[in-house]
């Protein structure tokens, strides 16, 4: 595919660099030489200096080739019209950042569509929907949802008293009658390799796990790890930058009781006439003795979304210490991120991820409904829809010439979720999760094609 993607700030970039990986043709565009000159140096794209909103710049990037624009600059008025122009000058996909999350809720009524944007991404918005989920699913360190819950990605440190503990894949599928979800992915403690479990592959301490499961499979699994998910109710958010306000106001509309910590006194005040059903606190939530006064030892989850990665982590491993069961924290630095399992935080978020994520599937071939990378490890988690052509259809799993680097970790059909062993038989319209390493993803994705 040919992608030009306008903005090359730290959004701009990752995207860059994480396509750049899966060989797509690569143009960068932004006002910024240097940033322009480090993106070349680095990874293997294009540079335009100049605005993409320009209808001159856009025809040096060569727009009216491309498959797909994505236009992340930090203005969001500048991401629409650069989408709008770049579909009138021939463009064929176009994907706009924005902050503005009423543009999202109300896409449907406005049909940004007829003005050429296809979709509309909002990283801060993601993440708080990830933060909602993970405080819904507060016995995981990580989840994502398939088709609203008919299946369920989860992650976990697997403890010493976990019953899976010195058992295979296999042996601990006899701990339950019925299984209802299938380990996909691994991590043995104090490495970075990615592991796809097959039925001799051991569980050990400290191993970081993904499973699938099923809604049914969410508590089963929760209970078996020996992980139940605690009731979280009393929440304190440090920051109230977009994501601190809007991870608020979804939280408070679910009756969670919220305090909010805002250093600047009149964001504070925003943020109180905006959030009526939160307890919104001015002062600096590095101060511990402030939080102390506040109670955060009583706080059942503590996320940290201030600007700086590194105030987030301090703060939550300061929130642990007091004895909070549950510390997100927002990270930039996505060194930091690769630390996840070993930095002492129960979860670190980062909205470029996040905002890769949801992108991702547009550059996807075959019929790519959705995709997650899986935290820190070298893998991803696709969602297919099976067509009449594909190879698998109306056919049985065993029968698969499926990579070793891949599993099929779930099957939705009518809406409900399946774990399928190997005499599954696959069908059309079925909805497919696959979980890949990255050297076998163009592989699976030709059995859908």
């Amino acid at each position: 595919m040919k992608i030009i993607i306008a903005g090359a700030g730290e959004v701009g970039f990752h995207l860059a660099k994480l396509l750049s990986y899966e060989s797509q043709d690569i143009t960068l565009i932004d006002t910024d030489k240097e940033r322009l000159s480090y993106a070349e140096t680095h990874i293997d794209i294009r540079g335009v200096k100049g605005n993409a909103s320009s209808i001159e710049v856009l025809k040096n990037a060569n727009v009216a080739n491309a498959d797909l624009i994505i236009a992340v600059t930090g203005m969001e008025t500048t991401n629409i019209t650069i989408c709008v122009l770049a579909n009138e000058l021939g463009a064929k996909q176009s994907i706009a950042r924005i902050s503005n999350t009423e543009f999202i809720t109300n896409k449907d009524k406005i049909g940004f569509k007829k003005f050429g944007i296809d979709e509309l991404i909002s990283p801060e918005l993601l993440a708080a929907n990830e933060i909602s989920l993970l405080l819904n699913q507060s016995a995981f360190n990580e989840t994502y949802e398939f088709e609203g819950g008919a299946l369920t990605m989860v992650g976990i440190t697997l403890a010493k008293e976990s019953p899976f503990i010195g058992k295979t894949v296999k042996e601990s599928a006899q701990i339950v009658p019925h299984l209802k979800f299938i380990p996909i992915a691994l991590q043995r403690k104090g490495t970075q390799f990615t592991i796809i479990p097959r039925g001799n592959t051991e569980f050990k301490v400290g191993d970081e796990a993904y499973f699938v499961t099923t809604k049914e499979g969410v508590k089963q699994l929760s209970k078996l790890i020996g992980r139940e998910r605690g009731k979280i109710k009393d929440v304190m958010i440090l920051g109230g930058s977009n994501i601190g306000f809007n991870t608020a106001k979804d939280l408070c509309g679910k009756k969670f009781n919220i305090k909010l910590v805002e250093r600047l006194a009149n964001r504070a005040f925003d943020l109180a006439d905006n959030l009526p059903k939160a307890l919104v606190i001015n002062g600096d939530g590095r101060n511990v003795e402030l939080l102390e006064e506040e109670n955060v030892y009583d706080m059942d989850a503590f996320i940290a979304v201030t600007g700086n990665s590194e105030t987030n982590i301090i703060s939550c491993l300061m929130a642990k210490s007091k004895g909070v069961p549950k510390t997100i924290a927002l990270v930039e630095n996505m060194d930091y991120f690769q630390l996840s399992h070993s930095i002492g935080v129960d979860t670190l978020i980062n909205k470029k991820l996040l905002a890769a994520n949801s992108i991702f599937r547009y550059v996807r071939q075959g019929e790519v409904l959705a995709m997650t990378k899986l935290g820190s490890m070298n893998a991803e988690l696709l969602e297919f829809e099976v067509k009449y052509s594909s190879k698998v259809a109306n056919t049985v799993i065993k029968d698969i010439d499926f990579p070793r680097a891949a599993i099929i970790a779930g099957i939705i059909r009518d809406n409900k979720g399946m774990i399928p062993l190997g005499d599954f038989k696959i069908l059309p319209a079925d909805k497919v999760v696959v979980c890949s390493l990255p050297k076998s993803i163009v592989e699976v994705e030709k059995l859908f094609v």
